[in-house]
């Protein structure tokens, strides 16, 4: 029997075969899953309807599932409309959940093309793809040692 929330069977699969530096991406429902991944990296979808399931929903339940050593959003790069509105409010959410976790984990920001790079590496295990239709909402976690 789980202890934690995380419930579906090919996440927890992918997770378990994972380890220290592995990379996990929870995507938007904008980001192009499909082509920009890691050459070992599987795809989830939970995408039910327009903002069914979101990215917030899924960091939620991997938070309490696996150890990590850090957290990236995608970087908005300064030429870009949104760059001008501030940060967007779906990071917020996620700071939030990252201490209801009792992480001291910071949220940073990769930068949108070197974002890319990050998960294309061969250390990228699982994207799940959401069909949150936030803006800037994909987030990278690399995952950390089990210390207990």
């Amino acid at each position: 029997m789980l202890h934690h929330q995380l419930l579906h069977h090919k996440i927890t699969e992918v997770l378990a075969r994972a380890g220290h530096h592995s990379k996990i991406l929870i995507a938007d429902g904008n980001y192009p899953a499909s082509s920009k991944r890691g050459p070992n990296a599987e795809i989830v979808s939970l995408a039910l309807s327009p903002g069914v399931v979101n990215c917030t929903q899924v960091l939620r339940a991997l938070l309490a599932a696996v150890p990590l050593d850090s957290i990236h959003t995608m970087g908005i790069p300064a030429d870009d409309p949104y760059a001008q509105m501030g940060e967007p409010p779906v990071w917020s959410e996620y700071r939030d959940e990252i201490a209801k976790a009792g992480l001291t984990l910071s949220l940073d920001p990769i930068q949108k093309w070197d974002f890319y790079d990050a998960v294309s590496s061969a250390d990228h295990v699982l994207t799940i793809q959401t069909a949150d239709q936030s803006l800037w909402a994909n987030i990278l976690l690399v995952m950390g040692c089990r210390t207990r």
